[in-house]
């Protein structure tokens, strides 16, 4: 039997329950980042955004779920469409990447200073190698919401409602306007919303859904873009209900951050969740 805990926290809503080896703790984060989009870490806190049309901010709130500070985005374009958020030492990358209808030909990643109060130093900007087609259409395999960072490269991973497949592109983190072509693919029949990189586990972490709204987590071990082949991909079914899950965060080898948007439920929701 499933069990369901519910308490008052920081007068924030928080519940834990657990099912088919998967314990999920939630709680609901201000409706200012309503359509939050990405993850990241950020002064012991976390970095999120708003996705296609919202403001170019970038929202800090802690684990407590309260925006402790917002950081504007200057010099560096519309947020087109936001999908996904990653980083390394130096530097934040945003993926202005979201192309639901594939009719985009201004695609994206902005290279933000952290040590500069995220100056925007530049663009990456990038279009698809085997994309002839512009028009305005539901199912296309030229749209991509997570991005991680992996040495000196980024990462797209695909949403593709034509294949269900996610491809990966790579990009290097220089600004400049380049061609991408896939150099792997992963069969998991759902969209990818997002995605995050443990360089010391070798661990990609991807969330998505289905076209029955089923939310999916999948854990890829032994990640290596020397030898893709050998990588292990897992998938779990999140049990959260009513969600559109749009970003994750590793924790550890089996516990992670997801957030999901809004999606009616009046407000958007952090989840903390562990495989057991």
């Amino acid at each position: 039997m499933n069990k369901t805990i519910m308490n008052l926290f920081f007068g924030l809503f928080f519940f834990s329950c657990s099912e088919e080896g998967i314990t999920i703790e939630r709680q609901f984060l201000p409706l200012k980042i309503n359509e939050t989009s990405g993850l990241e870490y950020y002064n012991d806190n976390f970095l999120t955004h708003n996705d296609s049309g919202g403001e170019t901010i970038l929202y800090e709130f802690n684990k407590e779920g309260k925006i402790v500070d917002e950081h504007f985005i200057e010099n560096c374009g519309e947020n087109n469409d936001w999908e996904d958020i990653t980083a390394d030492s130096k530097n934040i990358y945003i993926a202005n990447s979201g192309n639901n209808y594939g009719t985009r030909q201004n695609l994206a990643v902005l290279i933000l200073d952290k040590e500069s109060d995220f100056e925007c130093t530049g663009q990456i900007q990038f279009k698809y190698k085997n994309q002839v087609n512009f028009e305005n259409r539901n199912r296309h395999p030229y749209d991509s919401e997570g991005i991680i960072s992996v040495g000196n490269e980024l990462i797209l991973f695909s949403k593709d409602r034509e294949n269900l497949m996610t491809e990966l592109y790579t990009l290097p983190k220089i600004p400049g306007s380049y061609e991408i072509e896939p150099i792997y693919s992963y069969s998991v029949n759902s969209l990818i919303t997002g995605a995050d990189y443990n360089e010391e586990l070798k661990l990609v972490a991807l969330v998505g859904y289905d076209f029955n709204w089923n939310q999916y987590f999948y854990k890829i071990s032994n990640f290596d873009l020397s030898n893709m082949d050998q990588s292990i991909i897992e998938k779990f079914k999140i049990p959260v209900g009513k969600a559109q899950i749009e970003a994750v965060k590793i924790i550890d080898e089996s516990s992670f951050w997801i957030t999901s948007e809004d999606e009616g439920n009046g407000f958007p929701r952090l989840f903390k969740f562990k495989i057991m």
